[in-house]
Formats: C-alpha cells, sequence, structure tokens
C-alpha cells in the first residue's frame, strides 16, 4: 500500500529559524491539503518528502511513486513541450518510422502509444498544445498546466503539488480543480486556493506552534479549527482569572502572616506570656503559617503554569487590519471610458478588437478572460503606458494600480521610504502606525521593498495605496491574490469590502471575486 511516514523531521533555516521539530506526519491513499502562513515551511515540507531537502533529524519513508510539480525554470529557445516530458528522441524515433527511415533497432524501440499518451495527460489539464511546441511560447499558466500533465503522465502513486493554480486563468483552475477531485491515488496540495481546497480529504495545517491535521476539506476545516479557538480562548479566559484569584489570596494571606507577626511581637515585648509558653506558641504559628504560604505559592505557580499551557495552546499571529478613508466618490461620477478601443503591442496582431465599456461611481467590476484575453492590456491602457491604436480612453479621476510586479515601487528604498514617496503629506506617526497595521511595525518598515517576498511586496503595496490619507477614487488589481496566505487574503477582502471608490479587478479567483461584492465583469473571451 501506498503510504508517506514522517517520523522526528527537524528542520531550520541557514539563519537558524526552526521550522520543524520533531514532527510526525502519515499520509495514506488520500488527497491532503497543506495550509498555513507565508513562511510557515509548507514548500519546504513537500521539498523534504520529494528528497529535495534533507532533514536535519528523523525520517521519510515513502512507499510508492511520488510526481513532483515542477517549478518554473529558465528554459532554451528551442526546448518543446516534447523535452519536458523527456520524449523528444521517442518522438523523433516515430518520425523517422513514419516516412520509412528507421533502422531495425529504432523501430523495435518504437513507442506508438507514446504521442496518444501525452495528448490524454495534457488534455487531463484542458492544455491543447502540440509536443513541438516551443516552451518560451506558452504562457506562465500554461507552461503550469503542462508541468502537471507531465506529472499525471508519469502515473504516480502521489502527486506533490506546490501552488499548483498560480497564475492559472478560470479554464486552468478548474482544470486542475476537476483534476483533484477525480483523483484516486494520493496527494499533497500546498495551496492558498480555496476552491481547490475544497477537494482534499483532510486538511493538514502548519502553524508556528506546531502541526495538526484536520479530517474533511476546507469548509470543514474551517468550522473545526473556529470551534477550537473558541475553546482555546475560553480555556485562557478562564486560567486567568484563576491566576488572578490564586495571586489575590496569596496576598492575602502574605498580608495577614505579617500582621499577626506584628501583633504577636507587640504582645511578647509587653510581657503578658511566660517566655517559655511564647516561644512555644511562635514556633507551632510559625510552622501552620510557613505550610499556607508554601501551599498557597504552589497554588499559583501551578496557576501560572496553567495559563502558559493555555496560551500555548493559541498561536499568536500579528492580525493584518486594513481601514481604508472614504474617498466621497459620487455614483453619478464618470471614472473610466473605453470607446471602440483596438490595441497592442503589434499594429497588425492587436490584443484588443473594438472594445468599449465605463464605469460609473463605486462600481465593483472583475475584469475576466482566460490568459492571453488582454486583461494586462487593458490595465496598461488605463494607467496609460498604452496607446490604443484606434479608439479612446478616458480616465478623469485619480487612481492606482497594482499590477503583478508592484512596478510603482522602488525596489532600492525602504517600505517607510516608498510609503513617504506616496503620500509625502503623511508625517512620521501616519507612516508608521499605518504601516504597523500591515504588519510592518518597527524595523520591519524599513526593510528593503526588493529584499521582500511576493506577499511582503503587495502588503507593501496595498499599504502605500489603501493606507494613504486621501485614497484614489479608482483602484485597479492584478491578480491580487497570487502570493498571499489565506489569512492575509481575508484581511485584504475585508479592507477592499470597506472601500467606497471604484474598483476593477483582474482575477481569476472566484473565491475573492464574491467575498469583495464585484457588482458585474467585463469578459475579454471574445477578444480571443
Amino acid at each position: 500500500m501506498s503510504q508517506i511516514t514522517l517520523t522526528g523531521i527537524s528542520w531550520s533555516t541557514p539563519d537558524g529559524h526552526n521550522l520543524f521539530r520533531n514532527l510526525d506526519l502519515s499520509v495514506s491513499r488520500e488527497r491532503m491539503g497543506l495550509v498555513g502562513r507565508n513562511g510557515v515551511g509548507k514548500s519546504t515540507l513537500i521539498k523534504l518528502i520529494s528528497g529535495e531537502l534533507p532533514p536535519a533529524t528523523g525520517g521519510v519513508a515513502v512507499t510508492g511513486m511520488l510526481g513532483v510539480l515542477q517549478q518554473k525554470v529558465q528554459v532554451e529557445p528551442d526546448e518543446t513541450v516534447a523535452d519536458l516530458f523527456g520524449a523528444s528522441k521517442a518522438i523523433e524515433i516515430l518520425r523517422r518510422a513514419e516516412a520509412g527511415q528507421a533502422n531495425i533497432d529504432e523501430l523495435a524501440d518504437a513507442d506508438w502509444t507514446l504521442e496518444e499518451r501525452i495528448a490524454a495527460a495534457l488534455g487531463r489539464v484542458g492544455l491543447k498544445v502540440r509536443p513541438d511546441t516551443r516552451l518560451c511560447e506558452l504562457s506562465g499558466g500554461q507552461w503550469t498546466r503542462a508541468c502537471i500533465a507531465v506529472v499525471l503522465y508519469q502515473a504516480p502513486d502521489f502527486l506533490l503539488l506546490d501552488e499548483p493554480t498560480n497564475n492559472l486563468d478560470r479554464a486552468g483552475r478548474e482544470a486542475v480543480i476537476n483534476l483533484l477531485s477525480n483523483w484516486k491515488a494520493g496527494a499533497i496540495v500546498a495551496s492558498h486556493d480555496r476552491e481547490l481546497l475544497e477537494q482534499m480529504d483532510a486538511i493538514v495545517e502548519l502553524t508556528s506552534i506546531g502541526v495538526t491535521r484536520y479530517g474533511g476539506n476546507w469548509s470543514h476545516y474551517r468550522q473545526q479549527k473556529a470551534i477550537e479557538l473558541e475553546a482555546a480562548q475560553h480555556h485562557l479566559a478562564h486560567a486567568e482569572r484563576y491566576a488572578v484569584k490564586v495571586k489575590r489570596d496569596a496576598q492575602t494571606t502574605i498580608e495577614r502572616k505579617q500582621r499577626r507577626d506584628a501583633a504577636g511581637a507587640r504582645t511578647q515585648s509587653r510581657g503578658d506570656i511566660p517566655r517559655i509558653l511564647s516561644g512555644a506558641r511562635k514556633n507551632s504559628a510559625e510552622s501552620s503559617k510557613g505550610d499556607r504560604i508554601r501551599r498557597t505559592m504552589r497554588q499559583r505557580a501551578q496557576a501560572i503554569e496553567t495559563v502558559e499551557q493555555a496560551r500555548a495552546r493559541l498561536e499568536i499571529l500579528d492580525e493584518l487590519s486594513i481601514t481604508v478613508q472614504s474617498t466621497g466618490l459620487p455614483n453619478s461620477r464618470i471614472v473610466a471610458t473605453f470607446d471602440a478601443v483596438t490595441a497592442g503591442y503589434d499594429s497588425d496582431r492587436p490584443i484588443i478588437h473594438n472594445l468599449s465599456f465605463s464605469l460609473i461611481g463605486p462600481e465593483r467590476v472583475a475584469l475576466v478572460g482566460p490568459n492571453g484575453s488582454g486583461k494586462t492590456t487593458v490595465i496598461r491602457l488605463l494607467e496609460g503606458q498604452l496607446t490604443p491604436l484606434h479608439g479612446t480612453v478616458s480616465v478623469p479621476v485619480n487612481m492606482a494600480v497594482l499590477d503583478q510586479r508592484l512596478s510603482f515601487l522602488d525596489p532600492t528604498l525602504s517600505i517607510l521610504e516608498n510609503f513617504k514617496r506616496r503620500n509625502p503629506t503623511s508625517n512620521e506617526n501616519l507612516c508608521r502606525r499605518t504601516l504597523a497595521s500591515f504588519l510592518f511595525k518597527s524595523d520591519a518598515a524599513l526593510q528593503t521593498v526588493g529584499t521582500l517576498s511576493g506577499g511582503q511586496i503587495l502588503r507593501a503595496g496595498l499599504a502605500c495605496v489603501l493606507g494613504a490619507p486621501e485614497p484614489p477614487l479608482f483602484l485597479i488589481l492584478d491578480e491580487p491574490t497570487n502570493h498571499l496566505d489565506i489569512d492575509s487574503i481575508d484581511a485584504i477582502e475585508r479592507g477592499l469590502y470597506d472601500y467606497d471608490g471604484a474598483l476593477l479587478i483582474a482575477s481569476h479567483d472566484e473565491v475573492f471575486l464574491n467575498n469583495i461584492k464585484s457588482t458585474r465583469r467585463i469578459d475579454l473571451s471574445s477578444q480571443l
């Protein structure tokens, strides 16, 4: 039976940060989702399982074949899809055989079902490309789907997938979701995609205080997590109240002893009690009082330990808390207009054809369509980076664009310097307070943008735009959830829910679009 078993695994980052300590985990023929905040170790755990990283202590035992999703790497200009499958030479033999040029040995080695099996694997992820298609011609989403197809082609006992739906369009996401929903072997999927996680049989949560397994899919995990969190918070509150009571009782006991000692000393000094009797009483009283004090102090120590144990059950996390100032955008204000726009980067091959639409007032518009349909082109036209070949584009209000590269941030400057450059009227206190609400507290605000992770860069960009004293009337976001963990996505959804300006969001994340209450869609599918 296929099985993955991790026993006593420990692993630390090169700078000494401990990610795992004595981790035990067993995975059988099931679909298991790995969830947790950015940096908690999801990708590292997959690398430990695949053997790409060796554990510092402990062992990994795998019974069965692993299929690991490759991360995108640089490719040579002439590399093809067939190269990705490791099938170029085999397909070349088939071509020679078809042309009557193969020798006897080549004919003996010919795999006549090879291309059919490759096409079937590509079809399972909704990708229609020929084996001779050059890899450099594939979009990021097509590359991801092709890599998943390679894993399927290997027919593994376990899939190991790290963020498989990142950069995929709606069709690509649905292909991967459908694939996992019908997958009968084992799978370990690290993801922030809530739709994908609904297909899981179990969820394993990685946090700074350990690893916890939950049976069921994403919705079941969230329900169980909420119940556990409420119980842990209740237990902590009860322990803290008891600790306060024990501390108060201990102080009362000590004060009573001090008063009695003082009264006894005054009585003895007056000579009212014979010295021998006085000494015996004193010794007995001191012994009894000492016992009470020691008992009280033990109770206090136990109460403090109970509080610490209750607190240890709760992961101490900073919450991303976004508060957005009102824009005051009127319902009738025209925000943006496309009038019969045709545009592209090559006048002979336009991407957008005769596109017209308007945004009026605080609309929340989803810009949707397959990869290559022109979503990024529309955004570049709106921000003035691209000029239409025909037609006109008008944006008569102040706007801000958070593209996938967050290009308005200067990578050579700190987060604080970027915020000040974007919001020159903000004083130091306002800058610091705003950045702290986006989890860039004290020295964290001094980090150079070029050294940040993808999720951190997006948080910095959101801080500079949404944290402004006067936020823009029109905000454009291009695939904002790609690099964020689920807790951060939840917080951004809450922040955008309170934003009262106009929103245009290019996204393939249906859950995100529903949660921010998008009011209508501009579908670019017809542009293909």
